[in-house]
């Protein structure tokens, strides 16, 4: 009989889509397992599809005292499927509590304090930064369950994200009303983050706006945001307009769900985004890319994906303070990324764009 394992990765949609080699790796070694995920709903899109897994249950979100009812419900859910098998990849309360209710044989997971109780198997976790990628972190939790999965690598085990044909057809109707029918080149740049630590400055994104429009009069640019931060895009759009951008050629798209917005990278000349979510949905594609880093690194959260594929990091370099553990700025002044300039931006998005055009023209 087949083995059932479980994978659970809660909460953010990066951090969900940093698993995607795992699951490919573990479905390659135990092509006969039944793999399961579980998730967040706002995060489900990064998995749905996901032509490695048998089933994806998605972990309700509640407050309160419904809270617990909620997870009371799972966790029947969950215990009855079954499983023999358990990898908790977030580590958290939640996911914990959960794979500990599962009642699986094996439960592996990370050796935090509070929670190693929980599980059966342990991988050492250390606190503080390491200047190490977070896939291969989790691969400590991949050679626990196996020792004869190799490590990964970009080339041999990219991140995906499965094409939602609907959301394609969706995409492709709204691009092609708003150029008449044209289908123009377009440039996506994503302008805003939940994360406070993760967001460059509104006057430089529009700097790199008003540039790169300048530099070809058919090119569009779709300035994209979560629907809680479409007042970013619309500032951006507006001091672009100031230095003398079209309007005609500068959109704004914040009411994309996770696989709208997967379609329209997909079709893009370029992605520009800070390092979060968008830019990990945007590594599963071939859409060259430009990610702006403040307290993180490329080292430990750049797209994993092949080197063939245009990728231009950028970030102010040294700083004492970085990277950081994001909880409050130390300087108080955000300089990591108040003191990259657009220039520094508009230089990588033009040798990120040189690359993909030649990547095109040589296939």
């Amino acid at each position: 009989m087949p083995r059932k394992i479980l994978l659970i990765r809660l909460r953010l949609i990066g951090d969900v889509i940093l698993t995607t080699p795992a699951i490919r790796a573990i479905r390659r070694a135990h092509p006969d397992a039944h793999l399961t995920y579980l998730v967040e709903p706002h995060a489900a899109a990064a998995v749905s599809g996901n032509p490695h897994l048998d089933a994806v249950i998605v972990a309700p979100l509640a407050g309160g005292l419904r809270r617990w009812a909620v997870d009371a419900r799972l966790a029947v859910r969950l215990r009855r499927e079954g499983f023999d098998t358990v990898l908790d990849f977030h580590g958290g309360p939640r996911s914990s509590l959960l794979a500990w209710l599962t009642g699986a044989a094996r439960r592996i997971g990370y050796d935090i304090s509070g929670r190693s109780w929980m599980y059966t198997e342990h991988a050492h976790r250390p606190r503080g930064h390491r200047q190490r990628h977070s896939v291969d972190n989790q691969w400590d939790l991949v050679t626990r369950f196996d020792p004869a999965i190799p490590m990964p690598t970009p080339d041999a085990d990219p991140v995906e994200m499965a094409a939602q044909p609907a959301a394609a057809h969706q995409v492709r109707t709204r691009l092609m009303a708003l150029a008449g029918g044209d289908a123009a080149p377009y440039i996506v740049v994503h302008v805003a983050a939940g994360n406070e630590f993760r967001r460059w400055t509104e006057d430089g994104f529009a700097a790199v706006v008003e540039a790169l429009l300048a530099d070809a009069s058919n090119r569009r640019i779709i300035l994209t945001t979560a629907p809680a931060q479409a007042g970013a895009a619309e500032t951006v759009r507006r001091l672009a307009l100031a230095r003398g951008a079209p309007d005609a050629r500068l959109v704004v798209m914040c009411d994309l769900d996770l696989a709208e917005l997967r379609s329209l990278l997909a079709g893009a000349d370029l992605f520009i985004g800070g390092d979060s979510g968008p830019a990990h949905v945007a590594a599963t594609t071939t859409v060259p890319m430009v990610v702006i880093f403040g307290p993180t690194t490329p080292a430990v959260w750049g797209p994993w994906r092949p080197a063939s594929l245009a990728t231009e990091p950028v970030d102010v370099g040294a700083l004492p303070c970085r990277p950081c553990h994001q909880r409050h700025c130390e300087p108080g002044d955000f300089r990591c990324l108040r003191t990259l300039t657009a220039g520094a931006v508009v230089d990588a998005a033009r040798r990120a764009l040189a690359r993909g055009a030649a990547r095109r023209t040589a296939s």
